[in-house]
């Protein structure tokens, strides 16, 4: 599906009352899964011992 499509698609799919604020935040979120997804199929993987190290430095 091209970009412009999901786009629109998300935004239909948002609730009558939604803001601007709304709308942006659902097209963020909808952006970085599709650039995880990208670097996932490029092979940017962690494992998981490596994702644990990561939380663990921003909890402190």
């Amino acid at each position: 599906m091209e970009t412009k499509q999901q786009i629109l698609k998300a935004i239909e799919q948002m609730p009558d009352d939604a803001s601007v604020e709304d709308a942006l935040e659902r097209l963020y979120l909808l952006y970085k899964i599709e650039r995880g997804l990208q670097q996932a199929d490029r092979g940017e993987l962690l494992t998981q011992e490596e994702a644990r190290q990561r939380m663990a430095r921003w909890l402190k």
